[in-house]
């Protein structure tokens, strides 16, 4: 398989420091997003149905998304538009002792000649949603300690390990920002896509790191070499989450949507931190460093 045409940088140009302030700014920047979504929602992303609880309506009705607001003594945390019809709605309630159903089919008109549809989608307690959120939590944490054993395992150096470490925690923090930013809940779709983003990240820093210290070669000539390859898998892959993504909102498929938006950035994320802020840290290791 051809790889793409990677102009080759000249990365004499810049100092270790410069080539880690872009990453290290984002990362900060992206730390004060989630602090932000920590003051305003109890947790540093907003949680949702899956984790935090709540109940989801099928609606069929001719009334207006403002309507279907007004039409609950307690308004909704989100009213959207499913699919190809108009008139479904699909409506999504914070845990609440209220009988939503009921009052859906009291408040709400009828499609015009048919009978109401309201169904009951999905129901998750509070207690649940905790365990689950304590659940997905632990994956992502297993995940990560997992990928840090790994990269420890395989150099044996602390330099190039953490490198690998600080990039890959850098890859998670920027999308969950970016979730906050656009409003994404965390479910358990967006966790398997977290879960993605650390294996790409994983891939990436260690194909740098493999091409640099193992390899025979000149230290700019082997960071070429591994950015060919790098740089290709992960532009692929960015491109087919982009397509999942606008096929998805064509469809309307709110979670797939938001699992390619999210994937899209972390891989975007993930080739700023491995060719900045890795190779920074490499090249201090490889002719600065006094351990080997």
């Amino acid at each position: 398989m051809g790889t793409f045409a990677v102009p080759e940088i000249d990365y004499t140009r810049y100092t270790n420091r410069q080539l880690a302030a872009v990453p290290l700014a984002v990362l900060a920047f992206a730390l004060l997003v989630l602090l932000g979504g920590y003051v305003v929602y109890g947790t540093p992303v907003e949680l949702g149905m899956d984790f935090a609880g709540g109940t989801e309506l099928t609606i069929e009705t001719t009334s207006s998304e403002a309507e279907i607001e007004a039409a609950f003594s307690e308004e909704p945390e989100s009213v959207q538009s499913v699919q190809a019809t108009e008139n479904q709605y699909l409506v999504q309630f914070a845990p609440t002792d209220a009988d939503v159903q009921s009052e859906a089919e009291s408040n709400l008109e009828p499609v015009s000649g048919n009978d109401r549809v309201v169904q009951l989608s999905a129901e998750t307690s509070a207690s649940f949603g905790a365990a689950a959120q304590q659940t997905a939590l632990l994956g992502l944490g297993a995940a990560f300690v997992g990928m840090s054993v790994i990269a420890f395992v395989l150099f044996r150096t602390f330099v190039p390990s953490i490198a690998i470490v600080i990039s890959a925690f850098s890859d998670l923090v920027i999308p969950l920002a970016f979730m906050n930013v656009l409003g994404i809940p965390l479910s358990l779709g967006t966790v398997a896509g977290l879960l993605l983003i650390v294996g790409y990240s994983v891939d990436s820093d260690i194909l740098l790191n493999n091409h640099i210290l193992r390899r025979s070669g000149d230290f700019y000539e082997s960071t070429h070499r591994a950015m060919r390859t790098g740089i290709t898998m992960t532009v692929t892959s960015m491109a087919a989450m982009l397509v999942m993504a606008v096929a998805a909102w064509a469809l309307g498929v709110e979670l797939l949507l938001s699992i390619g938006l999210i994937l899209t950035v972390g891989l975007a994320a993930d080739l700023m931190n491995t060719y900045l802020l890795n190779l920074s840290l490499l090249r201090w290791y490889k002719f600065e460093g006094v351990a080997r």
